[in-house]
């Protein structure tokens, strides 16, 4: 009866340890989270400034046609996805859900299996693919908490490069869309060619606003790309976010968790505590009486 009383306490305090852990690994999740979020807001306010610069320019091609290869469809011989993941676990359902979904897209549109290609940013996305042999063209492993476009600049700038090289014929990013700390929301959004600007989002004035140099096709070779650019980062920061909403969300049911276990535990611990005093109290009345 002791040895079981001393495995119930090893029990409760590892249990104690580990509920700490859990607790500050949520709190780290819970900074983190509010870092992303602030992130999040200042890069919309660019995000904003940037469409609409690009909406006022493109307002004429974005009514009678554009002949710019970023706003064409092409047919498509073949798509990418940048499926973006976590490097670790400990998030939850946050990578199972979004790994889920991209498979389900690829059963739905690529059941040949020779017409896509992954671009993934994660070590569990690619690790994913990578086991399964599905064609993974680049990987991005190791992103901060909060990264910053020069840290993604490489490999979306090849994305896109790619694009332009006609590799692909649409480009589509699948990833996680922060909502709040409990809801997130699995995404996968067409990036290129670029079909979400409305002439009707322009300006009254359109371009006569600014003093174009050298002249209006130049600046849109240079600036679609780099919306485009922002999209995908844009995606990135959304992600990230919602990977350490998951992240604390699940160290904080994992401290719960423990917290009841410590409690079922203790009562198991004094139950068996009691029958053995119980004993003890019992054994000591039958020897006084066989005395007697």
């Amino acid at each position: 009866m002791s040895g079981s009383l001393s495995e119930i306490k090893t029990k409760i305090s590892s249990t104690q340890k580990t509920g700490k852990i859990t607790n500050a690994m949520k709190m780290v999740s819970s900074a983190k989270l509010v870092k992303s979020e602030q992130d999040s807001k200042h890069f919309q306010i660019y995000a904003s400034k940037i469409r609409q610069i690009t909406t006022d320019l493109l307002k004429c091609d974005l009514t009678t046609g554009s002949s710019n290869p970023m706003l064409i469809a092409r047919p498509v011989k073949k798509t990418a996805y940048i499926v973006i993941t976590s490097d670790k676990g400990l998030v939850g359902a946050y990578n199972s859900t979004i790994l889920k979904a991209v498979l389900d897209t690829i059963q739905d549109y690529h059941p040949d299996g020779d017409d896509y290609s992954i671009i993934a940013i994660g070590g569990m996305g690619a690790d994913f693919f990578k086991a399964r042999n599905l064609p993974v063209s680049f990987e991005l492993r190791g992103l901060e908490d909060n990264p910053s476009f020069e840290e993604v600049n490489r490999i979306i700038s090849k994305s896109v490069e790619m694009y332009k090289n006609e590799l692909f014929d649409e480009l589509y990013v699948c990833y996680t869309h922060h909502i709040n700390s409990l809801t997130s929301q699995v995404r996968v959004e067409k990036m290129l060619p670029i079909s979400d600007l409305d002439a009707g989002e322009a300006s009254e004035t359109g371009v006569s606003d600014f003093v174009l140099e050298p002249n209006r096709d130049a600046i849109l070779e240079q600036l679609l790309p780099q919306y485009a650019e922002s999209l995908i980062y844009g995606a990135i920061i959304d992600a990230k976010t919602a990977e350490h909403a998951a992240g604390m969300t699940a160290m904080q049911a994992a401290t719960d968790n423990s917290e009841k276990m410590i409690k079922e535990l203790t009562k198991r611990y004094n139950r068996v505590r009691q029958a053995a005093i119980t004993q003890e109290i019992t054994e000591i009345v039958a020897g006084a009486n066989a005395l007697d």
